[in-house]
């Protein structure tokens, strides 16, 4: 009798923790974008100046730097582990080891493309040689073309695809250097910035993609960075960047929401990481959070004047404590909050699924 009730017990538990699925449906993850979830490809890119090979990056939870601009894992790393498949690898070092023959194909649990710095638009920070989103499209196109990938995991996995902040930050850089009358109209450039995701998406839709979550922005005009922007405010968000980034997020949604019509068979979700975010932001203590407004490893003001790692800087000593981890980037613990909100979440953070459900959905009964 209390071998039974152990058992129920077990399984209780089981069924309540995030990474409790299905593994028939999704075997694998494929990710494209910048920062947020490059898992370390610039660090195969010759002459790539955008990087987080030095220590303290991946501090506390890899104990060593692995090319991803946080403390610890990414939000890809986390759904990896709620799915129970291992962390994808950057597909630059996945190339490397297919060509001198340490592995024989590409790995089976999906590839990350992501990569740093990069953006929607091609031309965003492309003299620091990053891959932009078209670059990341085109690898793995190839490999589909090359029959280098399965078309029946191509379908059964995840897309994780988030990318923007970039170019909108990298917008109003230019803005106050005194470019801003070569620049487009603010309604223009995120319009620009939406097609491209647009026909990224058709794209790997074309190529088989079935399952894809498409994230918005974060509230950019928060970030530590922000006091390297001329005229932002130093005492709160920069209101003008965030309406910028709110617009952007509004086309994403959009996209989302028409995916049901336009791609057949196809689910698309759409993860409000900037409402969680402002939520963790209202509510700093409920999620553990002492400091959200400066980075935990930087320099300058509010930590976000310098690179961590890069001169003299300096880190706190709990980075859970902080929303972020340098001057861009989240910390672990944001990211896992965000994670579980992206994994778990109801219809105000994720739509029309969580990402468990369409990790676990069956599509063609759908």
């Amino acid at each position: 009798m209390m071998e039974k009730l152990f058992l129920i017990t077990v399984l209780l538990v089981l069924f309540k923790l995030p990474g409790f699925v299905s593994p028939d449906y999704v075997p694998a993850i494929f990710t494209f974008g910048d920062s947020i979830l490059d898992a370390g490809n610039n660090r195969f890119i010759k002459n790539c100046t955008a990087q987080a090979n030095f220590p303290p990056y991946g501090s506390t939870y890899f104990h060593h730097p692995t090319g991803r601009f946080t403390n610890g894992r990414t939000v890809a790393d986390l759904i990896s582990q709620y799915i129970g498949i291992d962390f994808q690898k950057p597909y630059l070092e996945a190339h490397l080891d297919v060509v001198n023959g340490s592995i024989k194909s590409y790995p089976s649990n999906g590839i990350n493309f992501a990569s740093a710095g990069s953006g929607v638009i091609p031309q965003t920070n492309q003299d620091e040689h990053v891959l932009p989103l078209q670059v990341q499209l085109q690898q793995f196109q190839t490999l589909v073309q090359q029959g280098q990938i399965d078309t029946t995991l191509i379908q059964n996995s995840l897309f994780l695809f988030e990318s923007g902040s970039n170019d909108i930050f990298g917008y109003f850089f230019a803005a106050g250097s005194g470019a801003f009358q070569e620049l487009p109209r603010p309604h223009d450039f995120v319009q620009a910035m939406l097609d491209q995701v647009e026909s990224f998406v058709d794209e790997i839709y074309n190529l088989g993609a079935r399952r894809i979550a498409l994230f918005s922005l974060g509230p950019v005009g928060c970030v530590p960075a922000r006091a390297m922007l001329k005229d932002a405010p130093l005492d709160r968000c920069y209101g003008k960047l965030n309406f910028m980034v709110e617009r952007y997020n509004h086309g994403l949604f959009k996209m989302a929401r028409l995916a049901r019509w336009k791609y057949p068979n196809a689910v698309i979700a759409y993860g409000d990481v900037y409402r969680m975010v402002w939520h963790f932001r209202a509510h700093p203590y409920r999620y553990g959070f002492l400091d959200v407004t400066n980075a935990c490893c930087g320099a300058g003001q509010l930590g976000g004047e310098m690179q961590c790692g890069i001169g003299p800087y300096k880190v706190c000593q709990n980075p859970d404590e902080f929303m972020f981890w340098d001057l861009f980037h989240p910390s672990e613990h944001t990211y896992q909050l965000i994670s579980e909100s992206l994994w778990d979440g109801d219809r105000l953070q994720i739509k029309p699924v969580n990402l468990r459900t369409l990790a676990d959905i069956d599509l063609f009964n759908y």
